[in-house]
């Protein structure tokens, strides 16, 4: 399905992608606000990911970073970020693509993202489980239950739609 441009899997984690991206770029620009903080998992093995021998022999697989006090020169582009961090002292850039993300979590706000495989995102709930609405693992396929991103106040008192009458 790689030829097919309505491949709502690709489009999604395209989407979802973006989430990360604008929340970087807004760090990049403003700071991180109050206790804000973002943990950056990456696959240490995709193409354009750039980090040190050292990094990459303690990590030859995945990494994780913390963004918050200590970062420098945050970068943000189009399809990459690069940052500075100290690791053992000694600053180390790190040129990361977006495509290469595992994922994305901002603990004060308890919100995460997960991207297993292309296509497969998920939103994360404190603790890092993925689940649905109801607090269970999710049946599959593609669909997203939009109810799960309401807040309680929005769904408690929704005003029910009645049927319209057929014309005629």
């Amino acid at each position: 399905m790689g030829d097919d441009p309505l491949d709502y899997a690709r489009l999604v984690r395209e989407a979802l992608l973006e989430v990360p991206r604008r929340a970087l770029l807004l760090a990049a620009r403003e700071g991180l606000p109050e206790e804000h903080h973002f943990y950056v998992s990456f696959r240490t093995t995709d193409p354009g990911v750039s980090v040190s021998p050292s990094l990459k022999a303690r990590h030859p697989e995945e990494m994780t970073v913390v963004l918050q006090h200590q970062y420098w020169d945050l970068a943000v582009g189009d399809d990459a970020f690069s940052v500075t961090l100290r690791f053992g002292g000694a600053p180390e850039r790190l040129h990361v693509p977006f495509t290469a993300l595992t994922a994305f979590a901002d603990p004060e706000a308890e919100f995460g993202l997960r991207f297993d495989q292309p296509g497969d995102a998920k939103v994360a709930k404190e603790g890092g489980t993925s689940e649905d609405a109801d607090g269970e693992e999710p049946a599959g396929g593609n669909v997203v239950d939009i109810r799960q991103f309401r807040r309680p106040e929005e769904t408690a008192e929704e005003p029910q739609e009645e049927e319209p009458e057929p014309a005629g």
